[in-house]
């Protein structure tokens, strides 16, 4: 069967096909040697940082860290498709782990996206040569997410007129690796604004903190950092130029919360394979679960229909960042909105799938449900995704008078003259429907209630993420394939999920707000096809019958 990204590799920036797998078949090796059950265990019981296993992980005979470093720099050159498969499939070990590896991606992003060529060399060259341990340094206590709100400050120093150095001083919070990092990329205040500095261990100042306790991710360390009159000389500016630390940060989230997406949805797998064999194997009342339509279409169908609709957009924003596309900064959160709100719900169903059993450490979905937690937090909670999303999406229909999301209107409805009973009718209206409650809530000035633009970021998400199913699922079934009733029964699921947001939310715009009058509401739904969208359910629980049949080979 092909794939979407098939035969378009010269194109891209990234590994070809064969040389990703291999290094995914390392990962996979490493299960046995590494990363075994009960190391992983006992580095969650014991909430230690595995720093040996870590480094080893970057070794010269292992080399992962060579995937996101560029060639020129002594890496492997992989792109955004590339280090979302590596994500995805170490995730599925332990997010702990994944999130050491991960930060080490993201303290290496500030040079990639800015730095000269000389700060690449040297920088990026330590960690692809050295198997140096790298931390992002950006988090405040008092900041979080607003970056705009930086209180660490770096003052230039100056010798006969010139910027020498500068120096720091300040505090950040929950940085993942702080503890153990080799250097640190930082963000802090210049006079002429936020700028990103290298910063070494063992610097005059500079104080790495003892290791937070935490929820989940316990093999990872999350440590505050102090900086105390630290200098740092001017080479170390990266960029070579104050000021471009926000845009520098930004180019960042739009890659890197991609990657927190995928490192959800590595758990939200890890717990559909423990979850899916327990039920085929449990009896209860003299048949397995896997025959019991309440379990499976509510702890298992549903949530396998989302990790295959958040890979679908995962991999196709991802190819959209190696085809050279830069400003994805919204299709990062709704990557990373959708992808961790559902693996978390997917963790949560697999403990109650597995009863007591799931409560249990040995079983390791109560590890895996503590660990996934984290993901809606950093990198930007789920609701600084959601105020992105409503934001940014509300003045793109506007200012192209409603062409964004009549445009996937239009291409579901063409996919769904060549394919039927797949559920792209809905999708097509779901846009439509959310294009007109964008205008309804623009006019009406609702756009200042936040709790409405979360809302409609709810539906935003569910609607892009649906089209990218249904470009996937049309791309399997249009080229055969012994998928291709799968993913039809998926597309046509997740079409009846999606028109559930819109009927839902709309619903609660229209007569939570208070704005509207009766026939108002009636004449606003009879505009969208409310009750066309209603029809979405038809025939869905023998969908869901149908799916459930797949999955369990019966």
């Amino acid at each position: 069967m092909g794939s979407p990204e098939a035969g378009k590799e010269t194109e891209l920036k990234g590994l070809d096909i064969e040389s990703r797998q291999m290094i995914l078949d390392t990962v996979n090796r490493l299960r046995n040697r590494l990363l075994t059950k009960e190391k992983i265990l006992e580095f969650d019981k014991k909430e230690f940082f595995p720093e040996e296993t870590i480094r080893e992980l970057l070794s010269p005979e292992i080399g992962l860290q060579l995937l996101g470093i560029p060639e020129a720099c002594g890496g492997m050159g992989g792109g955004a498709r590339d280090i979302c498969h590596l994500t995805r499939e170490m995730s599925k070990i332990c997010l702990g782990i994944t999130t050491a590896f991960f930060a080490l991606q993201l303290g290496a992003d500030p040079l990639v996206v800015g730095g000269t060529e000389e700060q690449k060399k040297k920088w990026l060259g330590a960690i692809a040569n050295s198997s140096s341990l790298v931390a992002y340094a950006v988090t405040e206590a008092d900041a979080g997410s607003n970056l705009a709100a930086l209180k660490t400050k770096a003052e230039p120093v100056t010798e006969n007129g010139k910027i020498t150095g500068y120096i720091i001083n300040g505090t950040k919070q929950f940085i993942s690796t702080g503890g153990y990092a080799d250097f640190i990329t930082l963000l802090a205040n210049t006079p002429e604004g936020p700028a990103f500095f290298v910063v070494e261990k063992g610097t005059k100042g500079f104080i790495q903190g003892k290791g937070e306790e935490k929820h989940g991710i316990r093999a990872s360390n999350t440590s505050p950092l102090l900086f105390e009159d630290v200098f740092v000389p001017v080479e170390n500016l990266i960029g070579g130029v104050p000021g471009q630390g926000l845009k520098q940060a930004n180019k960042v989230f739009g890659y890197t919360r991609v990657m927190v997406a995928a490192m959800a949805l590595g758990a939200a797998e890890a717990s559909l394979n423990i979850l899916i064999p327990y039920a085929k194997q449990r009896i209860q009342f003299g048949s397995p679960l896997s025959e019991k339509q309440g379990y499976t279409h509510k702890l298992i169908v549903p949530n396998v229909v989302k990790t295959e609709a958040a890979a679908a957009y995962i991999d196709e924003v991802a190819l959209r960042l190696d085809s050279g596309e830069e400003d994805l900064q919204v299709e990062g959160s709704i990557a990373k909105l959708f992808a961790t709100e559902s693996a978390d719900k997917t963790a949560d169903d697999a403990i109650q799938g597995l009863g007591g059993y799931g409560y249990i450490a040995e079983y390791e979905i109560e590890k895996i449900k503590r660990d996934v937690r984290i993901t809606r937090i950093y990198e930007g909670t789920s609701e600084i995704q959601q105020n992105i999303i409503s934001t940014f999406r509300w003045k793109k229909a506007w200012k192209t008078k409603g062409e964004f999301y009549l445009s996937i209107y239009n291409e579901m409805e063409k996919l769904n003259s060549s394919v039927t009973d797949a559920g792209y009718r809905y999708y097509g209206l779901s846009a439509k429907a959310l294009n007109d409650t964008i205008t309804l809530v623009h006019e009406n000035k609702l756009t200042r209630q936040q709790y409405v633009m979360f809302l409609l970021a709810d539906i935003m998400a569910y609607v892009e993420v649906g089209a990218s199913l249904a470009r996937k699922s049309a791309f399997i079934i249009q080229n055969g394939g012994s998928d291709t009733e799968k993913y039809r029964i998926i597309s046509k699921i997740f079409a009846s999920e999606t028109a559930r947001i819109v009927l839902n939310n709309v619903d609660k715009i229209l007569m939570g707000s208070g704005n509207f009058d009766r026939d108002k509401i009636l004449d606003f739904k009879e505009s969208i096809s409310y009750n066309e969208l209603l029809l979405s359910n038809e025939n869905v629980i023998a969908a869901m019958d149908k799916l459930a049949d797949i999955l369990f080979e019966r």
